[in-house]
């Protein structure tokens, strides 16, 4: 970590890397202490938001190893480098939350039919120091360029479910010392869950889109490929588009048909730029054609060009 690149990007990147650690330890030892506590004090709400700091400081380390993924430089096998890492990390964790809320709401139910004793102030204290906890790691992660990377992005909004789910373990623990019903206990782990169930869900569909190549939701393909034959006169079609993501990152391959320009180079220029411009795609790929290209589609999915042919025919 010691050398940084030279560009702004590097700064931003260090100090991520310094909160994303301080999170991360905050996150570790207190999903500790939430265990041991959750055990003594027999509270299944503070088991939950122990599985949840758990997933928490699982989607730390994973920022943690994706920001010193994104450093390694791209070689010939991996030409992108090894940004999609971090978009697996994602997937993976919220996979991790969704395993962790069905185990919690199957103990709950559990609970329903057979009451467990619970220490109502040790789980208030546990409780409470969760939440102290969530906020520190909170603050430190909301302190970062955060709104822009992924990994941050979903490591905040997991301390954010956190902090609900030490809200829910407080109220749950006032019940518990003022009436002594128990059964408030299992309602609100499953509570905590429905929680954790949304984070995850969200960050599933995200990451899943990104690893099967999908456009990126910002994007229009049909609006992409009018505008761009309407603002520079000599692009007479646009087709073969695709548009996909690498680490957060627009990638861009196209045809386009142009009358035969006088300055190549330029036209090429002008295309790219305004891609940038208006899109924000930094790197396009454009193969520039004079007639009319025979396929319509893309054959990625025709198999082989003997039949891509045979269907073009019919």
């Amino acid at each position: 970590m010691a050398s940084t690149p030279a560009h702004a990007h590097g700064a931003t990147e260090n100090s991520n890397n310094k909160r994303l650690m301080a999170a991360f330890v905050v996150t570790a030892v207190f999903m500790a202490v939430e265990v041991v506590g959750g055990v003594m004090s027999g509270s299944l709400a503070l088991l939950a938001d122990a599985g949840h700091m758990l997933t928490d400081a699982a989607a730390l380390l994973m920022a943690l190893m994706a920001v010193r993924f994104a450093q390694r430089k791209p070689n010939s096998r991996h030409t992108f480098g090894y940004l999609r890492l971090t978009t697996l990390a994602a997937f993976l964790n919220a996979l991790a939350l969704l395993v962790i809320t069905l185990l919690i709401v199957w103990e709950a139910i559990r609970r329903f039919y057979q009451p467990h004793p619970i220490q109502g102030w040790t789980m208030m204290v546990i409780a409470v120091a969760g939440l102290v906890a969530n906020l520190l790691s909170f603050w430190l992660l909301h302190g970062g360029e955060g709104e822009k990377n992924i990994n941050l992005r979903a490591a905040a909004l997991h301390v954010l479910g956190d902090l609900l789910g030490s809200v829910g373990a407080i109220a749950a623990a006032v019940v518990i010392v003022m009436t002594g019903w128990m059964p408030i206990d299992p309602i609100l782990s499953i509570l905590v869950s429905c929680l954790v169930l949304r984070s995850g869900w969200r960050l599933l569909r995200e990451s899943l889109h990104e690893l099967l190549e999908g456009t990126p939701s910002k994007i229009d393909i049909d609006k992409l490929k009018r505008e761009l034959s309407l603002n520079i006169p000599e692009v007479r079609n646009v087709h073969h588009v695709h548009i996909w993501l690498v680490g957060e990152r627009p990638v861009m391959t196209l045809h386009a048909q142009v009358v035969p320009p006088y300055d190549h180079d330029a036209l090429l220029h002008q295309i790219q730029d305004y891609l940038l411009d208006h899109y924000q795609i930094g790197h396009v790929t454009v193969q520039m054609e004079y007639q009319q290209c025979p396929q319509d589609d893309c054959g990625i999915t025709e198999g082989s060009s003997e039949l891509a042919h045979a269907h073009h025919h019919h």
